[in-house]
């Protein structure tokens, strides 16, 4: 029997007034993630810890048809006056949006917007990966806005065809970072931990290197007792009780100096935080973690292992193009209950420059669009042979 069509179902929406409001319907979005997206970070495991952590209890759970095996699904939150916007912390990655892939938002996000508490006036979909929701043309009630572009690197063929590809430059500075070490006799080594039992020192020893940093100088390093170790903690010790998170630290002699944070299903890891110690940033020891977690991913996958994807998901910056040159468009997306909203909008703010979809309240709130993906925060790069920038996953590399 063929299913009916999406756009003739309804939506039915469930109050998040804790995290423990989701839990009764985590098995039905799961089962539906895995089968529209295969992302980690958008599986109960993941969403649950971030909604006690930073959901504010306004969060609406919606499902489309039946409930218990939705054909679409988003978490949403009130996002100002008349405003409705998918769940968006700045750890999530992507929005809290699940729906087949190449299915047309727009009769979807239509539908959600009718349902969702009147007066909803415009409902954002934040931070959609291209690669399963093709962008639309804008049109009178929908927009669209450029967000950013993310790399990735396919676990294909063998690590040394891979290495050799990579520009010269990267593979001569590692050969000269490493012969500064041997030189010194510091003995360098890669450890990847994967128990429950191995997270909490894991990341006070994270928290550590970001202090190292410019978020040392802020206060904004994970650390016990601040709300992102509590989520942090909270879900990768979810993940290695399934056997799906790695925490790779870089050694020099008896000091960890880089360290990722990641996280694997459905045949892809993603690095979703990226630190090192700046008291070492000459040698580059996050590249050269790098280096070394990259061949034996790309070992693994040639001896028949699950994994076949690195995702980076944060912004392109320069030392992405280094080690891929794949990347494709993260954008967001505005529906208008009515055509005559954007209009009014414009005419409200006084001039053709809100026309453009980047004022787009509903697609770009301020408490989201200013923060960066669940990748991590902007920090220096730890090669000195390239000039200074920024970079969404923390630590170039």
């Amino acid at each position: 029997m063929t299913p009916p069509p999406l756009n003739s179902l309804s939506w039915t929406l469930f109050p998040l007034h804790g995290a423990a409001a989701f839990a009764p319907h985590a098995a039905a979005w799961d089962a539906l993630q895995s089968r529209v997206a295969g992302l980690p970070f958008l599986e109960s495991a993941f969403l649950t810890p971030l909604l006690s952590v930073f959901g504010s209890g306004r969060e609406r759970l919606a499902l489309l048809g039946d409930p218990k095996a939705p054909r679409a699904a988003a978490i949403v939150a009130p996002a100002g006056s008349g405003q409705w916007t998918t769940f968006q912390p700045s750890q999530l990655p992507l929005g809290a949006w699940l729906s087949p892939a190449g299915e047309p938002l727009e009769p979807l996000a239509a539908g959600l917007l009718r349902a969702l508490p009147f007066p909803a006036l415009a409902l954002g979909l934040t931070q959609l990966d291209s690669l399963f929701h093709p962008r639309a043309a804008d049109g009178p009630r929908w927009r669209g806005q450029d967000y950013i572009d993310t790399a990735w690197v396919d676990l294909a063929g063998d690590f040394d065809s891979y290495w050799e590809a990579r520009g010269k430059n990267l593979r001569q500075n590692l050969r000269k970072q490493q012969k500064k070490l041997d030189s010194a006799g510091t003995v360098t080594r890669i450890e990847c931990l994967i128990h429950p039992e191995d997270v909490a020192q894991a990341l006070t020893d994270y928290g550590r290197l970001e202090a190292s940093g410019w978020k040392g100088q802020e206060g904004t390093a994970i650390a016990p007792g601040h709300p992102q170790y509590e989520f942090y903690r909270a879900m990768l010790e979810a993940f290695a009780r399934d056997g799906r998170a790695r925490l790779y630290q870089y050694w020099f002699d008896d000091a960890v100096v880089a360290m990722d944070l990641c996280i694997e299903s459905g045949g892809k890891i993603v690095i979703l935080k990226t630190a090192y110690d700046e008291a070492h940033k000459a040698v580059s020891p996050s590249t050269l973690m790098r280096q070394v977690q990259f061949q034996q991913l790309f070992d693994a996958a040639a001896a028949g292992g699950p994994l076949r994807r690195i995702e980076f998901y944060g912004k392109v910056m320069e030392w992405h193009t280094r080690w891929t040159a794949d990347a494709r468009p993260i954008y967001h997306a505005t529906l208008y209950r009515w055509g005559w909203v954007p209009a009014l909008k414009r005419l409200l703010r006084g001039g053709d420059a809100a026309a453009s979809p980047s004022a787009s309240p509903a697609a770009a709130p301020s408490a989201t669009l200013s923060t960066t993906p669940s990748a991590g925060d902007p920090a220096p790069p730890d090669t000195p042979a390239a000039p200074a920038r920024a970079d969404v996953q923390g630590a170039p590399q």
